[in-house]
């Protein structure tokens, strides 16, 4: 599995908007800027994650985005499955049902599985709360104050 540069600027986008942002609006520009991400494709990420409820976005001059939500209640692996689709090693695993003709003789399946259920334990383990303390760590920054 290689994660996108889609959902690993999704990541970088959620937690630049909840270090700088709190109660405020993030420009994406002043993302972009900060992030060294293209503007363009970073609006195609901010509107993917806003109409999926992750963000919020503001129109005018104090206009940008902001979390819907408090960072502790983002999973990192609820953003890359949102960017990213299922996190399935293999196809037969990415529908609900396995319907590969050979599943019940496959040698491999469980180890398929294995991988899967480890992949998606990982991801979730994580929230974008620990992002944040992770880039506030390394830059120094102060947190921005968030009731979101």
């Amino acid at each position: 599995m290689k994660i996108s540069t889609k959902g690993r600027y999704a990541l970088r986008l959620m937690t630049d908007v909840a270090v700088h942002g709190g109660e405020e609006f993030v420009s994406l520009k002043d993302v972009a800027a900060r992030q060294g991400i293209s503007m363009k494709y970073l609006e195609q990420i901010a509107g993917l994650l806003c109409k999926a409820g992750f963000l919020r976005s503001g129109r005018g001059a104090l206009g940008g985005y902001r979390l819907a939500r408090t960072p502790e209640s983002y999973t990192l692996g609820s953003i890359l499955r949102l960017t990213e689709g299922n996190l399935a090693p293999v196809a037969c695993l990415e529908a609900e049902e396995n319907t590969c003709e050979r599943c019940g003789v496959c040698p491999t399946l469980d180890f398929w599985t294995g991988l899967y259920a480890a992949v998606n334990a990982y991801v979730d383990r994580f929230t974008l709360a620990d992002l944040v303390r992770e880039e506030l760590a390394k830059s120094g920054e102060a947190p921005v104050s968030s009731g979101t």
